[in-house]
């Protein structure tokens, strides 16, 4: 009974601690809820953590030669814990001065006094992150890391940093334009090569955790709870920065001679549309051009002279209209509807053939042409000009395209001039781009190619998308039409308003363009161009240069436009073999003398004097070791020697005639020492043919 007391009275001790405990819980509970809630709501605000996207590093953009045109380098915001557990008083005491003054030196902007102030502040406050710096290099950050304090790492020294990456080009304004930019936060434009293919630039982003402390302030954990992200990949480019290069500064070099408002210019390949360069440059002061709107792709101007092309291709396509016929032009003025057509210089003779027309860009010719053969049926001349895609926009991967306008009988704005006005120009809108893709095509014996700017996408250095040359049309007109059309354009330089581009060492066929673009300030404002292609005999490249606005007298296309069009196809020939005629190709009609030929290793000599086209004579052709001579003076002579065979059995054999290296090689392989003097081949040797040896045996062979 005492025994069954006793159990009870702890067993009813142990319930009522118990519930003593519950209520003890009970009312900690109410009293963080109600009384202390405010409190803890605020701290657990100052105290959370959150994942942030953590950018990609975004791809590279290259030139056709791998040459590096945008890049995104990373900077760093930088910040330490100065109260972590581990930077006790006494270390912080010791340390404080030498950091404030590694930071100081480091970054002169702010003082030693400024650094150790801002150090000394969070840790007086209990500042769990302060932050030192931003827009920290790479490098900067590696000599940070070394500080004191901060050189303990994470955990113990409290350092951490936080990545940013910010677009480069290091070829700054070179290409600008065309290289682009694109602006995720919607700030700014998006444009360029950036903005078209930043589905492969940009990569995939991660996450990284990060706490919220005091001051709201975000602070990032451990590298182990970021969430990995996938590095944009990279876009190799058409575009040859040694030619964009010559092509920038020779159109910076026009305008800024000739006063110019803005201008533009293309290089493209003929068989591939691959865009080599494009520039396009805009007055900001009376010295300084940049980079700050694609004229050549996204500006449509009327076209001017150069549209003539077109119109004559129509013609003599539609109507088999040949090169010798002949037009009245008269004094070089003519009328339609009281509407005043004339050429730009008086004519030295009234009658000129179709060619002879073209040649001296005549405004009354080309018209008459194009009135005679379609005043009863214009819209079977804009047909034709639709057949060959002049109406139609080129869908190239950079965004902003202009549209062309070519008007249509059906027009609103149809008139009784629109005929003669767009033969020779105007009434028309047509981008750079465009005009430049049509001469291509005429080089391309018909064919029209797309033009295209970027050739691949790589990852990590390998391919995983090639962008292959595309065809718009593969015949824009018959082969007779594309070689009159050659043969017109090869006059202008050779006897028309473009013989300044004459060319030592290759021909240039083109045309040159003069617009009127309209009354400024009550003066006439032009547009020079030149368009055309290189090696006229056989074309590779095309290229277009529109200077806009000249303020000075010169303004016509051969003047302005042509000796950029000049300094770049100069560059492209002397750099480009692939231009250039064999020298070589044809056999002389002399025998050559056989060159000398050292001894030494048969199979390695005959591999040689194949690539070299010498003939060969061998007495033993299973002989690893030979000498050679010449006696018909065109052909060489190998005559085996037993060099191995007299090694194997210790007998110095003959060197004359062999490289240091074939010597060095089976001498010292047999155990013989050997001293070099001199260089060339082996002229004498200090032991003679025949000689015995034993290992370790020194010798000494004088090259020459």
């Amino acid at each position: 009974m005492e025994v069954k007391k006793d159990i009870l009275w702890r067993v009813y001790l142990i319930y009522f601690f118990i519930c003593l405990f519950g209520v003890a819980i009970i009312y900690k509970i109410f009293v963080i809820q109600f009384s202390e809630g405010d409190e803890w709501r605020a701290k657990s605000k100052n105290f959370s953590t959150k994942l942030f996207d953590v950018e990609a590093v975004r791809g590279n953009i290259y030139d056709a030669n791998g040459i590096l045109l945008a890049t995104s380098l990373p900077y760093y915001e930088v910040g330490i814990d100065i109260n972590v557990e581990a930077t006790t008083k006494e270390v912080f005491e010791d340390n404080v001065d030498s950091l404030a003054s590694c930071f100081s030196n480091l970054f002169p902007d702010k003082s030693e006094k400024e650094y150790k102030k801002l150090l000394t502040n969070a840790r007086k406050k209990g500042d769990r992150w302060v932050v030192l710096r931003r827009g920290v290099s790479y490098a900067e950050l590696q000599k940070i890391k070394k500080f004191p304090i901060i050189c303990k790492g994470r955990n113990r020294g409290g350092f951490n940093y936080d990545q940013t990456n910010k677009r480069e080009r290091p070829f700054q304004n070179l290409a600008g334009r065309t290289i682009g930019n694109f602006n995720k936060e919607g700030t700014g434009k998006s444009y360029g090569l950036e903005m078209a293919y930043n589905s492969y630039l940009q990569g995939e982003s991660g996450q990284r955790l990060m706490q919220k402390i005091a001051g709201g302030v975000w602070k990032p954990l451990d590298e182990e709870d970021e969430v990995q992200l996938e590095d944009g990949e990279d876009v190799i480019s058409t575009v040859d920065i040694n030619i964009q290069d010559v092509a920038s500064n020779s159109l910076m070099n026009s305008l800024k001679k000739h006063g110019a408002d803005h201008g533009c210019l293309v290089l493209m390949e003929v068989k591939t549309g691959e865009v080599k360069a494009i520039a396009n440059l805009t007055r900001k002061d009376s010295s300084t051009y940049v980079e700050n709107l694609n004229y050549a792709v996204g500006v449509a101007t009327v076209p001017g002279s150069t549209f003539k092309l077109a119109s004559l291709v129509a013609v003599m396509e539609d109507y088999n209209v040949k090169l010798s016929e002949v037009i009245d032009i008269g004094n070089g003025v003519c009328y339609y509807s009281d509407a005043k057509v004339a050429d730009s210089h008086h004519p030295e003779k009234s009658r000129l053939t179709v060619q002879e027309v073209f040649e001296q860009s005549s405004n009354v010719g080309v018209t008459k042409i194009i009135t005679s053969y379609y005043g009863k049926d214009p819209q079977k001349y804009i047909d034709r000009l639709y057949q060959m895609n002049l109406n139609s926009p080129l869908n190239i991967s950079l965004p902003g395209e202009a549209l062309p306008y070519i008007k249509t009988t059906q027009d609103k704005s149809w008139s009784k001039i629109s005929l003669p006005w767009i033969s020779y120009g105007y009434e028309s809108r047509i981008t750079p781009l465009q005009i430049l893709t049509f001469y291509s095509a005429i080089a391309n014996n018909g064919k029209m190619m797309r033009p295209i700017f970027v050739k691949e996408i790589k990852k990590r250095g390998k391919t995983i998308k090639n962008f292959d040359p595309e065809v718009i049309n593969p015949t824009i007109c018959s082969q007779s039409t594309v070689d009159k059309a050659k043969k017109m354009m090869e006059g202008v330089v050779l006897n028309g308003t473009a013989k300044s581009l004459k060319a030592a060492d290759y021909q240039i066929a083109g045309k040159t363009g003069t617009a009127q673009m309209g009354l400024v300030k009550g003066k006439m404002t032009y547009q020079a161009s030149f368009v055309g292609y290189f090696p006229a005999d056989n074309p590779k490249y095309a290229c277009i240069v529109v200077v806009s606005a000249p303020s000075g007298d010169a303004y016509y296309g051969g003047v302005v436009a042509g000796p950029v069009f000049k300094d770049v196809a100069d560059k492209v020939y002397s750099t480009s073999l692939e231009i250039h005629k064999e020298i070589n190709s044809v056999q002389p009609k002399f025998a050559l003398r056989a060159p000398s030929t050292k001894s030494g290793s048969q199979e390695e000599i005959d591999i040689i004097l194949k690539r070299l086209k010498v003939p060969v004579k061998s007495n033993d052709k299973n002989a690893e070791w030979v000498s050679s001579s010449t006696t018909d003076s065109i052909s060489i002579n190998l005559s085996s020697q037993k060099i191995e065979n007299d090694l194997k059995h210790k007998i110095i054999p003959n060197l004359v005639g062999m490289t240091a290296q074939d010597a060095l090689y089976l001498l010292e392989n047999n155990g013989i020492r050997v001293t070099i003097i001199g260089s060339g081949a082996v002229a004498t040797q200090s032991l003679l043919e025949g000689t015995t040896f034993t290992k370790g045996t020194q010798i000494t062979l004088q090259l020459i």
